[in-house]
């Protein structure tokens, strides 16, 4: 089985899709995902499936980890909803109620990306 049908897996199962949605929202016909259990995708279904996720060929392709495209905002997921975590990381408070510094608001920042990454 090749890696680039689980990886299409894990995308929609974060955005809260199912395969069936995402083949109606690309046009495909119904089951053309499931077919790449068997079979790699050619070039330009690989492209269109990676451009709907904002991901990189590579990624899909199992070639890297690293699912964003070069110098491409990491996007976060939770309950299916994306989120902007440098604005959830600013709305955050001290427990004695004053505003947090720059580096506070990094390091909850990046509490929250680890968090949201183990979703």
């Amino acid at each position: 089985m090749f890696s680039t049908f689980e990886k299409i897996k894990e995308l929609t199962k974060k955005q809260g899709i199912s395969l069936n949605d995402l083949e109606e929202r690309l046009g495909l016909g119904k089951n053309t995902l499931y077919g790449l259990k068997r079979n790699q995708p050619s070039a330009e279904r690989l492209q269109q499936i990676a451009d709907y996720f904002n991901v990189s060929t590579d990624y899909l392709l199992g070639r890297t980890d690293n699912p964003n495209i070069a110098s491409d905002k990491e996007k976060f997921y939770f309950e299916g909803q994306e989120v902007d975590v440098e604005e959830l990381a600013s709305t955050a408070m001290r427990f004695n109620g004053k505003p947090l510094t720059d580096a506070d608001k990094k390091a909850i920042q990046n509490i929250i990306e680890i968090y949201l990454r183990k979703q």
